[in-house]
C-alpha cells in the first residue's frame, strides 16, 4: 500500500504534469471506483483545470478551478500512470482523466477510489486523520502516545493518531530507533519514546528523496519511481542479513500484519 513517500513522490511528478492543465474527457471504467453517479463525475471535471495537488497522509487531493476536489485513496495495490495511449500500461484502468493527448491512468483500484468533493463534503473526510507523522513535533507525538497499550506497528499505522505510516516504514522507523515493533507503547521508556519520535520523519523523507518502494513507474522514462526498494532495512527481507549487526531479518505476525525486525538489535 501506498503511504506518505509514495504520495509524496506521486504529488511531485503530478505537479509538473497536470498542474495547470484541462481535463479533456473522462473515463470511468469501474463506478464503484467513484462516490457519485458517472454523469454527475463526466460533468464535474470536464473542461476543469488543475490548479494544485495537494496530500494529506496516504492520500491525494486534486484541487479543481470550480472549488471542488477529487481525493485519492489508493488503498492496496493502487498506482497511477502518465502518458499517452501508445505508451499505456496493458492494464485494466479503473478511471482515465484526458489531458489533451497525454492521459493520467488509475489502475488497480480494486479497493482504492478517486472521490469528487467540495469545500464542505470533504472536511469530514479529512478530519478523522491524524497530525502528519512526518511533521509531529516531540509534545505532540507524546501526548497521543500517552496512555496507549497497542503494540508499536499498529500504533504507527493507525492513521487517526499518524497519518502517513503504513507497514513498510512503520518496519522501517522501527529499525532505526533500534526498537522491536512488538513492543507496546506503554512499555517503552522516554529515551526509547523520543527514539521512536525522532526515527520517524527522517526514515519517512529518505524514502520520499529516493522515490519510494513502488513498483511501477509513474511514466515511461520514470527512473526515480521505486528507488527506495533496494534501500529497504528490514521491510520485506527475511532471512537476509542486518545491514547493522549481521544477523538474519526474521517475519512474524502481529495484529493480521507481517512484521520485519531484527531480534537482537532491536528490543
Amino acid at each position: 500500500m501506498p503511504e506518505m513517500p509514495e504520495m509524496a513522490t506521486y504529488q511531485k511528478w503530478l505537479t509538473r504534469t497536470v498542474v495547470g492543465q484541462m481535463i479533456t474527457d473522462v473515463e470511468v471504467n469501474r463506478e464503484k471506483s467513484i462516490n457519485v453517479p458517472v454523469i454527475e463525475f463526466k460533468a464535474a471535471l470536464q473542461h476543469q483545470t488543475v490548479t494544485e495537488v495537494s496530500r494529506r497522509g496516504k492520500q491525494l487531493l486534486f484541487h479543481l478551478a470550480s472549488g471542488q476536489m477529487l481525493l485519492l485513496h489508493l488503498m492496496l495495490g493502487g498506482w497511477m500512470h502518465w502518458g499517452t495511449e501508445e505508451d499505456a500500461p496493458d492494464r485494466t484502468k479503473q478511471v482515465i482523466l484526458s489531458f489533451s493527448r497525454h492521459k493520467l491512468y488509475f489502475i488497480g483500484l480494486r479497493l482504492g477510489y478517486i472521490h469528487l468533493h467540495d469545500q464542505q463534503s470533504a472536511k469530514p473526510v479529512l478530519a478523522k486523520l491524524g497530525p502528519e507523522a512526518s511533521s509531529i513535533n516531540a509534545d505532540e507525538f507524546k501526548k497521543i502516545a500517552k496512555h496507549k497499550r497497542t503494540m508499536v506497528k499498529p500504533f504507527l499505522t493507525n492513521q487517526a493518531h499518524l497519518s502517513g505510516i503504513g507497514n513498510c516504514y512503520a518496519d522501517e522507523i522501527c529499525y532505526h530507533a533500534k526498537l522491536t515493533p512488538l513492543r507496546t507503547i506503554d512499555s517503552l521508556s522516554s529515551k526509547e519514546l523520543a527514539a521512536l519520535h525522532q526515527a520517524i520523519a527522517p526514515t519517512l523523507q529518505a524514502a520520499a528523496n529516493a522515490g519510494g518502494y513502488m513498483s511501477h513507474p509513474f511514466t515511461a522514462s520514470d527512473r526515480l519511481t521505486g528507488g527506495m526498494n533496494s534501500k529497504l532495512c528490514v521491510y520485506d527481507r527475511e532471512g537476509e542479513a542486518c545491514f547493522r549487526c549481521g544477523n538474519p531479518i526474521i517475519r512474524q505476525e502481529a495484529s493480521k500484519k507481517n512484521v520485519f525486525f531484527c531480534q537482537v538489535c532491536q528490543h
